[in-house]
């Protein structure tokens, strides 16, 4: 059953991230929803909590993957058992600098700290220098920690705006290694709200468990082909303490109401031991360009 409308504003005055202020997740934050306000996480799974269970705030933004780094891993263990949906996705590009103090230089430079993600990101550049790369819980706390270290030796990799809020000079700009890297954004809700079909294309994601017999994950897919409907992302990842267990996530284009992704989706779930919908939503601008 469809929910409410995909209008997220209004009453909804906070939205949490993982990260300190500076962060990729602050900035993406306060492009999407500027009249919120910005919660600071210092996990995923914080932030998951602060909509989901202490209710301190009312969305979550959450990076899902990196066109250079990949999928951020912790958030396809995190879906499945939250009760949180996905209502809105947006597209960041990332510009990532070397930040470090004034007395620092790139000759003085022995260790950069940042995100594993940034690590992956500028792993090129990292290796020119020939610096060590020591992975930290975000980009922005690795700035802030390099301020409050005071050793020029130490370097971070985070976006420009945390290098101005802690006071740190860019060493290199553009430090990712390559142009046009972009991290995609998913927005968390309580509440389902899937959009009305009629105002454009928009994306449907699911986590599904197939059945453990032969054939099983083809035929369960089989469906969305015979039905036309295009499945545009489908990653596999392992869960239990036997290693023997296969979840999928999955985004499909259409909408869960259309009939082409209904009857597509009463296949899925034939042949599926779990079949979970954890967002209906608008397909941001950025896929079609």
């Amino acid at each position: 059953m469809a929910a409410k409308s995909n209008n997220i504003e209004g009453e909804e005055r906070t939205i949490a991230y993982q990260g300190v202020p500076g962060s990729n997740s602050h900035i993406a934050c306060v492009e999407v929803f500027p009249d919120m306000n910005p919660l600071s996480c210092s996990n995923f799974e914080d932030v998951f909590s602060a909509v989901e269970n202490e209710r301190s705030a009312d969305l979550a933004m959450i990076p899902i993957e990196n066109s250079l780094g990949g999928r951020v891993a912790d958030i396809h263990y995190l879906l499945p058992e939250s009760k949180l949906y996905i209502v809105k996705e947006h597209y960041l590009p990332v510009k990532y600098q070397l930040l470090g103090l004034e007395k620092s230089s790139l000759e003085k430079l022995k260790e950069v700290r940042s995100h594993t993600q940034a690590l992956a990101q500028c792993r090129g550049q990292i290796s020119q220098l020939g610096i060590k790369p020591v992975s930290r819980a975000d980009t922005a706390g690795s700035a802030k920690e390099v301020s409050e270290l005071g050793d020029p030796t130490i370097a971070a990799i985070a976006p420009e705006l945390a290098g101005k809020i802690y006071n740190l000079k860019p060493l290199r700009d553009r430090f990712e290694d390559r142009i046009g890297n972009t991290t995609r954004f998913v927005v968390l809700s309580r509440a389902r709200r899937d959009p009305d079909p009629m105002d454009g294309p928009c994306v449907t994601s699911l986590i599904f468990q197939v059945r453990s017999v032969p054939a099983a994950l083809y035929k369960s897919l089989g469906g969305f082909a015979t039905n036309g409907v295009n499945i545009s992302k489908l990653e596999s990842y392992i869960t239990g303490e036997r290693f023997s267990v296969a979840r999928f996530y999955a985004e499909i284009e259409g909408h869960p109401a259309d009939p082409t992704v209904a009857r597509a989706l009463e296949e899925l779930d034939y042949f599926s031991s779990q079949v979970k919908i954890i967002g209906a939503f608008p397909a941001d601008e950025y896929r079609r360009n």
